[in-house]
């Protein structure tokens, strides 16, 4: 049977009561306009809740209905660079700093979901990550060694070991932690939706931004003044921020099986259900949905950097195939339904968040890969709108700064290419940047100093 393109999370969708809320057709004025209604731009505007401001959030499609509804719905900290290359890139110090980023943002979406009773398949499943060959057990041995260093809980699983834990023999060993959770990300957008009405939160949809002038943003159809402006928007052109330079974008594909039967399960986790990716450097990834399915991603070195989209089956097929070599048991398994993903990113895989200096009202949170770093930098630029002097965590600032170096310049883009350029500078960073004898850390460390001292008088 063909696989069919189409987004899974859309599907479920299907004969829920959400509907779609009308565009902006007039001019208004609010305290605080957010752009973009992803896992960031939800999380800015539940920052707002109880604050007495009058907020609007516009989106040019439906809520989540962009990079934030096409993810996995993956709730790790892991999002391209694990805890090893943090370390490796900031030390110890700088590494705890943004793994608190994503963990917090795991945290907050755990909470809301549980504290608001969002029904989008939240799954409890602990993270396993799967080295392949004798490089793929030294990275799962170096993530051990980090995780331990900073303080943390995990388990060690050799290759004769993994063989209880999980249903295939291709993988040289694991390394297991908890506190990490699966979710239907279009739905979990679509309950932060309602929550936000619910709390007198506008909410304009089919309403895309075509221009800012000072404290006004427009619509084809409508406009919004406002004394705060958040964009967390995707995929910004040029002419509304020239921070749209420091965003490309990251192409994976991601498909969803039929559900398997209880043998199949069993064979597939006989110790409990886990959220697995591998160490490949365009890595696979897979979990099961609440339903029993099968949601596998993943990619090729040709097209991640690709300039356009790609839609054609040929790459997933590829990534089932792959696939099913580690998992002979599921040869006969149907995966019905594939979609690609467009993920912005920075050159260096860590989010840009910025206020433009000669405009501190003015706010952006963009390439942020991983629904939990989008959701702790939507709820950071909320609060540091809504009272900077009151926050103790500017030093975030100086790691998500859009002007941090990178190992090719970007003045090259212009002779090489920004596909190339981006290319090549998130494999660096990925694999070989170090960042924690930069001026740039440095700064990090003062600010930080001041931030703890001023907080203890």
């Amino acid at each position: 049977m063909p696989i069919k393109l189409q987004n899974w999370w859309f599907t479920t969708l299907l004969g829920t009561e959400e509907a779609i809320l009308p565009p902006l057709e007039k001019d208004i004025e609010a305290d605080v306009v957010i752009v973009g209604a992803g896992a960031a731009g939800l999380s800015a505007a539940y920052g707002f809740i109880g604050k007495g401001l009058k907020v609007v959030l516009l989106e040019k499609n439906i809520c989540g209905g962009d990079t934030s509804g096409k993810s996995a719905g993956f709730l790790t900290p892991d999002s391209e660079l694990e805890l090893s290359q943090l370390l490796r890139r900031f030390g110890i110090t700088g590494a705890a700093d943004l793994w608190h980023v994503a963990t917090s943002g795991v945290e907050m979406m755990k909470e809301r979901i549980q504290k608001h009773g969002m029904e989008c398949d939240f799954q409890v499943q602990d993270s396993l990550y799967l080295g392949l060959e004798k490089s793929g057990w030294e990275a799962v041995q170096e993530e051990v060694a980090s995780r331990k260093l900073l303080g943390f809980d995990q388990i060690l699983y050799t290759k004769e070991q993994l063989k209880g834990i999980i249903g295939s023999d291709a993988y040289s060993g694991a390394v297991r932690y908890a506190g990490t959770y699966g979710v239907d990300a279009l739905l979990f957008c679509q309950g932060m939706k309602k929550l936000l009405l619910e709390n007198s939160i506008q909410i304009y949809e089919s309403s895309e931004v075509e221009k800012i002038e000072d404290h006004k943003v427009s619509t084809h159809l409508g406009s919004v003044k406002a004394g705060q402006v958040i964009f967390c928007a995707d995929k910004l052109q040029t002419q509304l921020t020239h921070f749209a330079n420091n965003v490309y974008h990251a192409q994976t594909f991601l498909s969803v099986s039929e559900p398997l039967g209880d043998k199949e399960l069993n064979q597939m986790f006989p110790n409990g259900r886990f959220q697995c990716w591998d160490s490949d450097v365009v890595y696979s990834y897979f979990r099961l949905l609440g339903t029993d399915r099968l949601l596998l991603g993943g990619g090729d070195m040709r097209t991640t950097f690709s300039a356009n989209d790609l839609n054609s089956s040929r790459v997933i097929e590829h990534v089932i195939k792959k696939f099913k070599e580690k998992f002979p048991m599921l040869q006969d398994l149907e995966f019905v339904q594939y979609w690609p993903g467009r993920i912005d990113c920075t050159r260096d895989l860590l989010p840009t968040v910025a206020r433009e200096e000669s405009q501190p009202w003015l706010h952006f949170v963009l390439g942020c890969v991983g629904l939990p770093w989008a959701t702790f930098c939507g709820d950071f630029a909320a609060r540091h709108a809504y009272d900077d002097s009151a926050c103790d965590d500017h030093h975030y600032y100086e790691y998500f700064r859009p002007d941090r170096e990178f190992f090719v310049p970007l003045w090259l883009e212009k002779i090489l290419g920004k596909q190339l350029v981006f290319s090549i500078n998130n494999g660096w960073a990925k694999y070989y940047q170090k960042d924690v004898n930069t001026e740039a850390t440095r700064q990090i460390t003062r600010r930080r100093e001041a931030e703890n001292a001023r907080h203890n008088q």
